[in-house]
């Protein structure tokens, strides 16, 4: 089995791309957004970190956090989120669940992974927020960013960094935005 080596650093800026088990689309309801906003507003309060961006979709999630200087814990963070989601989740895969799920007490709502990305610059910073933001256009769920409410899109908006019709299908041009 291969050795993974996740890269920690201090304070730093990570992008995190995370799946529901067997991409479920656990996040087409609007209460099951709403839980999961409020199981990252809870995490935030014991083990603080900025949440930049993030994007929800029905079978996964994109996010942009930054640490606070002196940590790097972000899989606590993680694991404390997809737990207080799973916990109080009620009716989301109550149907098979493998015998490994079973003994670790799975309920098979989260693949067991995330994949996490070090932020090195404020390029790479940009375009992972670009990403963030186009992905519902980029899977065909709307024609706009501005469209998919799940989203930190309209905050981007409202602070400058985009304009309202960035990210449309339609003519436009979608070109990497600067965030400084």
């Amino acid at each position: 089995m291969p050795s993974y080596k996740r890269v920690l650093v201090d304070g730093g800026t990570y992008f995190f791309t995370v799946v529901t088990c067997d991409r479920k689309p656990v996040f087409i309801e609007d209460a099951s957004v709403a839980l999961l906003t409020r199981c990252f507003q809870d995490t935030m309060i014991k083990r603080p970190f900025k949440l930049d961006a993030v994007v929800i979709l029905p079978d996964h999630l994109h996010t942009l956090w930054t640490l606070p200087v002196g940590d790097s814990d972000f899989s606590t963070r993680w694991m404390l989120i997809k737990g207080n989601f799973s916990r109080h989740n009620i009716g989301i895969n109550e149907g098979f669940v493998s015998e490994s799920r079973f003994k670790k007490s799975e309920r098979g709502i989260w693949q067991r992974r995330f994949w996490e990305h070090s932020i090195r610059d404020q390029e790479d910073f940009n375009r992972h927020c670009d990403y963030i933001h186009y992905n519902p256009v980029k899977h065909g769920l709307v024609n706009s960013t501005l469209e998919w409410k799940h989203s930190s899109f309209t905050s981007f908006v409202e602070k400058g960094f985009y304009p309202l019709n960035w990210g449309s299908q339609v003519g436009n041009e979608v070109k990497a935005m600067n965030y400084e």
